[in-house]
């Protein structure tokens, strides 16, 4: 599943990189954070990959 916003990605990616051991997980912080505890280094990848041109920076809340 592709992420819906920049934020949505960029999140996946820093959390992508704590599950790789490339960053610190305590450096994680709010949605990065929820993400590296829910999601799989697969799921996370799928989110993170996502091309950012044409996302929106924000998702709308009620979608």
């Amino acid at each position: 599943m592709p992420a819906k916003s920049k934020a949505q990605q960029r999140a996946a990616g820093a959390a992508l990189s704590a599950k790789r051991g490339d960053t610190k997980v305590s450096d994680l912080q709010g949605a990065s954070k929820q993400m590296y505890d829910s999601m799989s280094e697969d799921e996370l990848e799928d989110y993170a990959s996502t091309d950012r041109k044409d996302l929106p920076e924000t998702a709308d809340d009620d979608s």
